[in-house]
């Protein structure tokens, strides 16, 4: 059998026992993702750090064969595979550690916008919910933002069907392959999402919606935004894991309140008590929290040179300089620095009065 690059990229993200970190590690130990199934698990061993007795047991042979009977799928069934290092595939969520290595989308909706917001809540939304969703969906019309959500019954569905109504992009992140659709209530609104906006999942095609596949799911809907916004949340449940990730992926997430005696509302309710989401009361809050709102764009002030900054530095305050206020995703990405080194170069900064932070995990010149 002669495999291909995306047979190698597929099968290894099938390999056994083996997620996304150890698979990225593996990758970087290696001249071509070939490697790692043409040499032996011994010479592996030498050059990756993994042991040859886990290499074994990695079923790279199986995971091959299981790659071509996936391939032939996507090609029949117009999928589009994206792998780690496609540059289609979503800069923000490339940031997040967990990264899955592939993701299969269906659709032609870009998964880099310029600007993308997770609408995540209950199940069991309410009158009061639905409103709050309709509203925010409508001060996105035009407005070139993106809405992901995970196709799940309540907000989520209620988030996708108005961003089709009023013509906002729209994503829709599954925990199962892309040849079934769960619920399938939902079945007739993923077919329009097809036309404007688009499905994707790092599951292969065959893969169950299992119980275990949707906290995976909700860190592709947090890792791949800019915000997330709980909109009706009990004190467990899918919305609340989504929001937990964005904070840990160093995303804002936004939560609107509600009425203290109801269930629905307890978890935004715990979110905003517990400093871990901004309260916002309307469409207008959260865009200006995001300094999304129309303005006049800004020239550029020419700055003197800082003597005392450092390298990384200089480069940062050079990238922030061009603009009125800028991401943090796209500094780490124009700086080629993770995250984790660029938070820490960045409150430097601030502390000297270089920079100063503004919503949205933006920056700009002080």
């Amino acid at each position: 059998m002669n495999y291909t690059y995306l047979h190698y990229q597929i099968g290894l993200t099938l390999l056994y026992r083996i997620g996304p970190i150890k698979a990225k590690a593996l990758l970087r130990s290696v001249n071509s993702i070939e490697d790692l199934f043409l040499l032996s698990p011994s010479e592996l061993e030498k050059i990756s750090g993994f042991k040859a007795s886990f290499i074994k047991e990695s079923q790279r042979a199986e995971a091959l064969l299981k790659s071509v009977e996936v391939v032939n799928h996507l090609q029949r069934n117009q999928i589009y595979p994206l792998f780690y290092d496609d540059p289609n595939y979503p800069r923000r969520l490339k940031n997040c550690i967990d990264a899955p290595l592939m993701l299969y989308q269906k659709g032609s909706v870009s998964l880099n916008p310029s600007k993308i917001v997770a609408i995540v809540g209950t199940r069991a939304a309410t009158s009061y919910g639905k409103q709050i969703c309709e509203n925010l969906i409508q001060s996105f019309s035009g407005s070139d933002i993106t809405v992901v959500s995970g196709l799940a019954l309540g907000i989520d569905a209620h988030a996708h069907r108005l961003c089709l109504e009023h013509n906002v992009p729209t994503i829709g992140v599954l925990g199962h392959g892309l040849d079934r659709i769960y619920p399938a209530q939902n079945r007739s609104l993923a077919n329009k999402m097809l036309n404007d906006g688009g499905l994707i999942t790092e599951f292969i095609p065959g893969t169950d919606p299992d119980r275990e596949n949707f906290p995976k799911r909700n860190r592709i809907v947090a890792g791949i935004s800019d915000a997330t916004i709980v909109i009706e949340s009990k004190t467990k449940g899918g919305s609340l894991i989504t929001a937990h990730l964005a904070n840990d992926y160093n995303r804002d997430v936004f939560a609107f309140p509600g009425n203290v005696n109801t269930e629905s509302s307890q978890g935004c309710n715990r979110l905003i008590a517990n400093q871990k989401a901004h309260l916002i009361q309307n469409p207008q809050d959260f865009l200006t929290l995001m300094n999304w709102t129309e303005s006049s764009p800004k020239k550029p002030v020419q700055r003197i040179l800082f003597p005392k900054l450092n390298t990384k530095q200089k480069s940062i305050v050079e990238i922030i300089s061009k603009s009125a206020g800028v991401q943090i995703d796209v500094i780490s990405i124009k700086t080629n620095l993770p995250i984790t080194l660029l938070n820490t170069e960045l409150f430097h900064l601030e502390m000297e009065g270089v920079i100063r932070s503004l919503p949205g995990k933006t920056y700009s010149l002080a």
